[in-house]
């Protein structure tokens, strides 16, 4: 039986442990998918040394960016972002190979791109953890610009002190990569002057829990094009299962 499986913590709310298990009964696949929760990523050596049958793994907060070097090679997307959600084993001439990818950035650009228009030159990017790396390389490939807000002053970053007017007239695609509004703390949003936003303005929220989040329907309320994470999460599964294959 293959094995594959997540690495984070904590993992309570994983979804993908049930998308994939469902994936392998539906197809008949001989595989299983297991949660690996571990408060250090030192940990990961004892999770190798314990399933040697692993496939690959899938990597969620905090670890997408200190698993790197665990790993003995990066695709060129997770070498540009930093940061890896999905390894794949190979065998090795002294044992197994592990390779480093990142589908955070695929399930990204292909829910996004079908909303982007020719007026959507400029995004700012709500946050600067991990996924806001994936965010940045994602915009840049489909020609956009992008712009980090952070909380505090940081090096290629701006505060959200300073989004002005002009600011929100130029950045139309702004994307939340923070966890402000994810249940359940749904009453909160990031600190960006919603009553500039306008019927030109894409929101796009990496949360998909609640459905609709405060930071969507400030938006909506303005006429602006909302989307939230769920279909990225789908698409950045598909993405894994293909590279665990090929």
């Amino acid at each position: 039986m293959q094995k594959y499986g997540l690495i984070g913590y904590p993992l309570g709310h994983s979804f993908s442990k049930n998308y994939f298990n469902q994936k392998f009964e539906s197809e008949k696949i001989d595989a299983t998918y297991l949660n690996f929760e571990i408060p250090n990523i030192k940990d990961l050596k004892t999770v190798l040394k314990e399933n040697p049958e692993l496939n690959g793994l899938n990597v969620t907060i905090p670890y997408k960016e200190q698993v790197i070097p665990y790993l003995d090679d990066l695709d060129e997307d997770a070498r540009l972002i930093g940061a890896v959600n999905v390894i794949k084993f190979t065998k090795g001439l002294f044992g197994k190979r592990l390779k480093g990818y990142n589908s955070d950035i695929i399930g990204f650009k292909r829910s996004i791109e079908p909303l982007l228009k020719e007026t959507h030159r400029k995004a700012l990017i709500l946050g600067t953890g991990g996924a806001s790396k994936a965010v940045f390389q994602g915009l840049k490939q489909l020609g956009v610009g992008a712009t980090l807000v952070s909380r505090k002053p940081k090096e290629f970053c701006i505060t959200y002190e300073e989004i002005t007017p002009k600011t929100m007239e130029q950045y139309t695609v702004i994307v939340n990569t923070t966890p402000l509004g994810m249940f359940p703390n749904i009453n909160a949003c990031p600190d960006i002057p919603y009553d500039l936003l306008t019927a030109d303005h894409l929101l796009y929220d990496l949360l998909y829990n609640p459905d609709e989040t405060l930071f969507m329907k400030k938006g909506k309320e303005k006429g602006a094009v909302v989307k939230n994470g769920l279909e990225m999460l789908l698409l950045q599964a598909f993405a894994a299962w293909d590279i665990w294959l090929k």
